[in-house]
């Protein structure tokens, strides 16, 4: 039977490629041994799920424990009303544990007398009647909320001092953050802040990524199955442009072998791994669909913003950061400082905040081709100015990122000029206060650089073209755009300030400065 890899739901090993799934959370066997409760979080499709029932499957397969994952997503349906959503997930547990666990350690019926008290006694009842010490992995816990959250935690806080003859001896929790991070009002407007509910958990941990060395093994599976190879560089891009996130690693490969090179007598190449990731970006998979949803949040926007602006980030509570490291947005750059948690988010944040812009602009005619098709970077500018002099400060107003509003209008526009026949790069990084853009288009790539004049600022033109003239060298070209956006309250009305300046630095490159 063929494998393949896998972008949706838990691992199988009998179809799916996939590594060990517990290597990555080592310490936990330790933890069950010394009865602990617990919390493993991680983002979305990093492997938590699969690493879990492994575990649970090789526990019970040990001879030492009846061990299981079961779900409380089913209650989430019922978080006004934690009676009714205690019924739900006992009876989805009861099914799941009817498929994964041997008749002999299979729980007795479930106690259903007391509302806020049958999870607790339920467990009470089965870890008693158990040849075996119990293990619990609860996963979709943060997918509770409100009541139903706190009494599921106060339930399995109390029959902790219990276990393991009449409680289980172990038991996970399993989701996106930690348990001080759980959402306990409705809408997710509020959070725990605290542990205490659940205060008797000795360790958080978190399901790293894969590492450099992992993703190969991954993808000699494939290579071992098929014969098809992944050249070294091919290896080294997915694992750059991922960081190792599994998914991303996974959904990369995926669309070479089963898309784009499907001849298993071609070696796959780096060329191949950045056409996926093309593709990958432009589609939006689900995994990417549910990042974009996070930023509408208002504590991602706080901390996304700035670092999209190149600005320092303001005074955020620790737990906002943190928040958006366990979301798998961010992560913490041994060189220090928070960076997008990779080179594919990095570029997808961008784009999905340019969409609602983009769908706001009018009709664009692109006059800024040549009659055989190709750029002509004078008339793309002309287009620009006129398009800016006409719709660009109503526009400003399309966007919820108001501090990088300028960004996102030009990126829109870009977009336009790109679309179907370029790419457009970013780069940003925190303090830099720039966003760098790279248009290319068929034979001609263009450099440009985006800095925003702000209140009590002074003029960053000069401060602009070193850092362009950087970015000029990096690209290898002698020309480039610097955008100066005037967005002080005493600016100057748009028809006046804007303007086009061509400046040749000491080192013979010329800039052209526009002001808008």
């Amino acid at each position: 039977m063929s494998r393949w890899f896998n972008v949706a739901g838990p691992c199988q090993d009998d179809i799916h490629y996939m590594l060990s799934p517990t290597k990555r959370l080592p310490d936990l066997e330790e933890l069950i041994q010394q009865r602990s409760y617990f919390v493993v979080h991680a983002p979305r499709q990093t492997g938590k799920t699969t690493a879990m029932l492994a575990l649970a499957q090789q526990l019970t397969a040990s001879g030492c424990y009846a061990a299981v994952m079961v779900s409380a997503e089913v209650g989430s349906a019922f978080n006004h009303d934690p009676s009714a959503a205690e019924l739900a997930i006992l009876g989805a547990w009861r099914n799941l544990i009817s498929v994964r666990l041997p008749k002999d350690l299979q729980p007795p019926t479930w106690v259903y007398e007391e509302p806020g008290q049958r999870i607790q006694a339920s467990l009470k009842a089965w870890a008693q009647v158990s040849p075996r010490p119990l293990v619990i992995f609860i996963d979709e816990i943060d997918s509770l909320q409100d009541e139903t959250l706190i009494s599921m935690l106060r339930q399995l806080r109390d029959g902790y001092q219990i276990r393991p003859d009449n409680f289980p001896s172990s038991v996970g929790l399993i989701g996106l953050r930690d348990v001080r991070d759980y959402k306990v009002a409705s809408g997710g407007s509020h959070r725990l802040n605290t542990a205490s509910p659940f205060n008797i958990k000795v360790s958080s941990i978190t399901l790293r990524n894969f590492n450099d060395e992992e993703v190969a093994e991954l993808y000699q599976q494939h290579t071992d199955e098929t014969g098809q190879i992944f050249t070294k560089e091919a290896i080294a891009t997915a694992f750059d442009l991922t960081q190792g996130q599994p998914w991303l690693v996974n959904a990369l490969a995926k669309e070479v072998v089963e898309k784009i090179v499907k001849d298993r007598d071609i070696a796959i190449t780096k060329e191949h791994i950045l056409q996926a990731k093309e593709i990958l970006i432009a589609r939006q998979d689900t995994h990417l669909d549910s990042l974009a949803e996070k930023l509408r949040d208002k504590r991602v926007k706080n901390i996304i913003e700035p670092i999209l602006a190149g600005q320092a980030l303001p005074d955020t509570p620790n737990d906002d950061r943190q928040y958006l490291i366990d979301l798998g947005l961010l992560r913490r750059d041994p060189a220090g400082g928070l960076v997008i948690a990779n080179p594919i988010y990095r570029e997808v944040i961008p784009r999905v905040l340019v969409q609602g812009t983009q769908d706001s602009l009018p009709h664009i005619s692109p006059s800024w081709l040549t009659p055989s098709g190709e750029l002509n970077k004078a008339a793309l500018l002309e287009a620009f100015i006129k398009f800016w002099r006409q719709h660009g400060e109503p526009l400003l107003g399309s966007t919820s990122y108001h501090e990088i509003a300028p960004h996102i209008v030009l990126m829109a526009f870009l977009h336009r000029v790109v679309n179907g026949g370029g790419t457009l790069e970013r780069e940003y990084a925190i303090g830099s206060d720039r966003m760098d853009l790279c248009l290319r288009y068929k034979g001609v790539t263009l450099g440009i650089e985006l800095k925003v004049w702000r209140e009590k600022k002074r003029d960053p033109q000069s401060e602009g073209i070193e850092q362009l003239e950087s970015y000029l060298a990096r690209l290898g070209l002698n020309e480039g755009w610097l955008f100066v956006f005037d967005r002080r309250k005493n600016a100057l009305p748009i028809e006046e300030r804007l303007s086009t300046q061509i400046i040749v630095t000491e080192n013979q490159r010329a800039i052209t400065v526009i002001r808008a």
